[in-house]
């Protein structure tokens, strides 16, 4: 077998290092043709090399400009350019789009892959706050790649387009469009870059859209897709540091301490993407943990990459006794940011602002946070609102009135609907008294997952899986998980 065939081999198998290791060792032997090219490329920035990536795919597109594939050298363009985007340098990334359009232009025919050209002018305007204009790029995108066959450019637009219904709060409809963008993923529609793309992109949306459920279902995908290719770097940062906030949120701080470092192992490896996720996580475990000097670190590491750490660093100002400070920052933040992310901050918004002395401004923030509720209705969400209610009411002096909404936004967040695993548990008999998440974890066990395994399914430690699993073996009598695994089957909860 040639070392090219075994470089296309281990490329469609998806063991990057060995296609990077033959793929090159043809190049240097007898040169590569310009779609094993973009395919080096590809597994180069994969395993962290995205310069010499980048430098390859605009070898690929002179390659297939020399072929007369004037179609994919419009293609390897647009993602030469996409790909410098990611890498935090648009003059280049700009100049390339516009190559792209030029060659797409001058071509007799229409051009299967012309749905990519809207991509990046979707993303300018999403990032930008233009929703309306992100939605048309998007559509256009979709359009064209359904109308030309190219399922990249039709799951990218797909994908754009719930982004953008779901920056105003259109959730129903915006998060159908990401499952639909991810169901040609997981069938294997979609080339392994957009892939990677899609993954991490329905995944920070669902956080942004306070959808628990998703995220967590995704991010357990996601994890399986990086455990299926050995030395992946690329993603497996970013999914890093997403289990890093499921695991803080889940009160887990140790282990979203250590997936926060393993992002940022990642990030310096070359998934640039995960760095600010990384570092910001790191630093509201380490807030919360009252660690103030190493929070302030790592949230000047997280600001570091243009994105501005909030509303952690003002909750550490705030924590550090300067809420004059805090109110400045948060205010900053949020006066520039488009409303998925200022949703985020609005809870910490009401808390800093009463802290401030500014009482008219929390309550503005709590209206706020109460009118994107009857938008999105999601138990995290709702919790939250709930919670800055009752934040407003014991400074207004109404303790008991406070409590009542301190309760309610503690069972919305122990809800099933807040937990990814508890609307199995919740439909289902629970057998001696077991409560849902003690549920949950039988059902698990009797799957044969270890603690640790159960762990990482439910985001939670590693202590809190054996505390629940004492729980079930003293309310069911039993001594084993052999036993445990038998009583779940006798009652139907597997």
């Amino acid at each position: 077998m040639s070392t090219l065939t075994q470089g296309r081999e281990a490329y469609a198998e998806r063991r990057w290092p060995d296609a990077v290791d033959r793929y090159t060792e043809a190049d240097q032997a007898e040169g590569l043709p310009a779609c094993d090219l973009e395919q080096l490329a590809t597994s180069l920035i994969f395993t962290g090399g995205a310069a010499e990536g980048v430098d390859l795919l605009a070898r690929a597109h002179l390659s297939y400009l020399a072929d007369g594939d004037y179609a994919a050298a419009a293609r390897c363009a647009v993602w030469t350019g996409m790909n410098l985007i990611m890498q935090g340098e648009p003059a280049r990334s700009a100049g390339w789009i516009a190559r792209a359009h030029r060659i797409v232009e001058d071509l007799p025919e229409p051009c299967p892959f012309e749905g990519l050209l809207f991509v990046p002018a979707g993303l300018g305007a999403l990032y930008g706050g233009d929703g309306a204009a992100a939605a048309k790029a998007f559509t256009r995108a979709a359009d064209l790649g359904r109308a030309r066959g190219d399922a990249d450019s039709a799951a990218l637009g797909v994908l754009g387009l719930g982004r953008a219904k779901i920056m105003p709060g259109d959730l129903e409809d915006g998060l159908a469009l990401l499952d639909e963008a991810m169901v040609a993923v997981t069938v294997g529609e979609i080339s392994p870059v957009p892939a990677g793309i899609i993954y991490c992109a329905v995944i920070e949306t669902c956080h942004l859209a306070f959808d628990l459920r998703r995220a967590h279902e995704w991010t357990r995908a996601l994890d399986k897709e990086c455990d299926a290719q050995p030395n992946l770097v690329a993603l497996s940062g970013q999914c890093q540091m997403h289990r890093a906030e499921l695991y803080r949120l889940h009160g887990a701080w140790s282990e979203a301490i250590a997936a926060a470092k393993t992002a940022q192992d990642f990030a310096f490896r070359g998934d640039r993407m995960a760095t600010y996720g990384g570092f910001y996580e790191q630093g509201e475990v380490q807030r919360l943990r009252g660690e103030f000097d190493a929070a302030e670190a790592s949230y000047r590491h997280a600001q570091e990459t243009g994105f501005p750490p909030q509303p952690g660093l003002a909750l550490l100002r705030l924590a550090q006794g300067r809420p004059e400070q805090a109110q400045t920052l948060l205010r900053q933040t949020m006066a520039g940011i488009d409303p998925g992310y200022r949703r985020r901050m609005l809870a910490a918004r009401v808390e800093i602002e009463l802290a401030a002395g500014d009482a008219d401004a929390a309550r503005t923030a709590m209206e706020e946070l109460a009118t994107v509720c009857a938008m999105i209705d999601m138990p995290m969400l709702h919790a939250l609102a709930e919670q800055a209610q009752a934040t407003v009411l014991a400074h207004d002096g109404d303790p008991a009135a406070a409590l009542v909404l301190l309760r309610r936004a503690w069972s919305r967040w122990l809800s099933p609907a807040a937990h990814p695993h508890a609307a199995h548990a919740a439909d289902t008999p629970v057998a001696g008294a077991l409560t849902a998440r003690e549920t949950e974890v039988a059902q698990l066990v009797s799957a044969g997952l270890t603690n640790r395994d159960i762990a990482v399914e439910l985001f939670i430690s590693e202590k809190t899986v054996a505390r629940h699993l004492s729980n079930i073996f003293t309310k069911l009598g039993l001594t084993s998980r052999a036993a445990a695994t038998a009583d779940a089957y006798q009652h139907g909860l597997v």
